[in-house]
């Protein structure tokens, strides 16, 4: 299964973060193009970013709205409005999953299967 999904984790809370948006981006003739975009489930997951998308050899970005997460769990305070993820596809044929562990005051990412 060729294409990119996310998965959002809030290791503060120690569950799957719901209602997170998320956008995927390419770049291409020095500028950034909208991909896809929407929502992680109630499991955190976002499966469909590059559904209407054929996958290229390129340069993506995620962007998490976390403002929006932390905002609808009530919390007070926190460091990071969104998160970014910039990363190279190098073979457009391979599955990407690219989780993201979120906290109030840090976050964590990696290269999923």
């Amino acid at each position: 299964m060729a294409g990119i999904t996310t998965h959002v984790l809030d290791t503060a809370r120690g569950r799957p973060a719901s209602g997170v948006p998320v956008a995927l981006e390419i770049f291409g003739d020095g500028a950034w193009k909208p991909v896809g975009h929407g929502v992680t489930d109630a499991d955190g997951r976002y499966r469909e970013l590059t559904k209407s998308h054929t996958m290229q050899k390129a340069r993506y970005r995620i962007t998490f709205d976390t403002t929006a997460y932390f905002d609808a769990q009530g919390t007070a305070a926190y460091f990071f409005p969104s998160v970014t993820i910039d990363f190279v596809v190098a073979d457009p044929a391979q599955h990407f999953h690219v989780p993201l562990l979120v906290s109030p005051f840090g976050y964590s990412t990696y290269r999923g299967s």
